[in-house]
């Protein structure tokens, strides 16, 4: 009897206090408290990173500076995955197999891991970065901003995107997504650059304006971006489409759809758009294509495809890279993803699937106005995408995206990996060269 006038009791309080709540007074208190909680805590993360940034991280730093710079050593910084990604793939590739550099590779796992062993991994990476003579990266790093690095070290970011499409950086300051601006001037990501390469002069701006580098001895560089080489290779093709084959034998003779959208909200829970609706596509389209599914690789949860779809639709994310599934793309579905600069190469049709456009750009913005820049029919409804699929050969519009290509992409020509090299290396690529054997 007294555990049952205890949940009554629990209960009726419970329901008192959803009442008061109600209250305009109440309410206000209640606002107030949230407002101090969350100063209080962004006061907390402001003094943690501090300390981490400008004390930790430097000393690391600064203890390596009595040894001198390694003229050949090559340190790559990958920030969150297991090996390096294909950003650093071709010149990674090229300075192995035809040159004798030292090439060290710093492993961050900034989402995979605790904080504390995140951490270390930062320390240990600014210990190799001292006596490195060379350092590339392929996104923001606020460890590596924040050493007062040495003059000989060249560090190059070679970014993660090409063009500009969505907002990042300090671009984003005070937006949904990104950090207040005096958060990010206190802990910046892009200092220490020396070079920055994008896919063409078109887009410097942007990166000027995102990485604060306007008075600053960086250079914005439109060398091409270098994973974009291997487009340019006929074997690249072949095996892209080998490899689908072997994963999905139905593919045989079906021309590719490939949707491949960006995330939604913040990096460590990203969630995938699942407004697409794979049994309306399967109706209408199953006769002449496949459908093949690649999600952004901070989605930790992804929709499932139906058993009763398995033959014509197939989530990818895990079996082919996104490079590979360009390639055998015929039709790209994409919403603001960069990922459409790199398939205006091909000049094969895309559509743009942007049901949540407004909501979107007030979370995070574009550099470009989002329906004069997409190379192809932006669409809200699934009905929408069908009809233009179905109607490829009359509504595909190849100038614009031929246009879009010239103006985004046309440093973009299968070698900027050379380029790169002979930027950041200079005469050290002759005097390194390795003999042929």
């Amino acid at each position: 009897m007294g555990f049952v006038k205890s949940v009554i009791r629990v209960l009726w309080l419970n329901r008192l206090w959803w009442k008061l709540k109600k209250l305009p007074f109440i309410k206000k208190i209640i606002a107030y408290n949230k407002k101090k909680k969350k100063e209080r805590k962004k006061a907390n993360n402001r003094i943690r990173m501090e300390k981490f940034l400008h004390h930790t991280i430097r000393d690391a730093y600064n203890s390596c500076l009595d040894q001198p710079i390694d003229e050949r050593k090559v340190v790559f910084i990958e920030p969150r995955y297991d090996t390096l990604s294909n950003n650093f793939e071709e010149i990674y590739k090229a300075l192995e197999n035809e040159y004798d550099f030292k090439l060290k590779v710093c492993l961050l796992h900034d989402i995979s891991v605790s904080r504390e062993e995140y951490r270390q991994n930062c320390i240990d990476m600014v210990k190799e970065v001292a006596t490195a003579k060379y350092v590339f990266l392929d996104d923001a790093s606020r460890p590596l901003s924040a050493i007062e690095k040495r003059p000989e070290t060249v560090v190059t970011q070679l970014w993660h995107a090409c063009g500009a499409f969505k907002k990042f950086g300090f671009s984003t300051a005070d937006l949904i997504f990104g950090s207040d601006f005096e958060s990010m001037k206190q802990f910046p990501f892009y200092a220490n650059l020396n070079y920055v390469t994008v896919s063409s002069p078109e887009v410097i701006w942007a990166y000027e304006e995102a990485m604060i580098l306007e008075d600053k001895n960086t250079e914005v560089v439109p060398t091409g971006v270098s994973r974009t080489d291997k487009f340019f290779r006929d074997d690249t093709k072949k095996k892209a489409y080998e490899k689908l084959y072997s994963l999905m034998p139905s593919a045989k003779g079906k021309k590719v759809i490939l949707y491949a959208p960006t995330f939604r909200g913040r990096v460590r829970k990203a969630k995938t758009p699942d407004k697409l609706d794979v049994g309306a596509f399967y109706n209408e389209l199953s006769d002449e294509y496949v459908m093949l599914f690649k999600h952004h690789p901070f989605v930790k949860s992804r929709p499932a495809v139906a058993d009763e779809y398995k033959s014509f639709a197939c989530d990818m994310t895990d079996e082919m890279s996104i490079d590979e599934l360009l390639c055998v793309a015929d039709i790209c579905i994409s919403d603001y993803s960069s990922l459409v600069f790199e398939y205006s190469l091909f000049e094969r049709p895309m559509v743009f699937f942007a049901y949540d456009i407004n909501e979107y750009n007030d979370w995070r913005g574009f550099y470009y106005n989002y329906d004069e820049l997409t190379p192809g029919p932006v669409y809200k409804t699934n009905e929408e995408i069908i009809n233009y699929i179905k109607n490829i050969d009359s509504m595909f519009d190849k100038q614009q995206v031929v246009d879009f290509r010239n103006k985004f992409m046309c440093s973009c020509d299968g070698h900027a990996t050379e380029r790169i090299l002979s930027l950041v290396f200079g005469d050290a690529l002759e005097n390194n060269k390795r003999e042929k054997s």
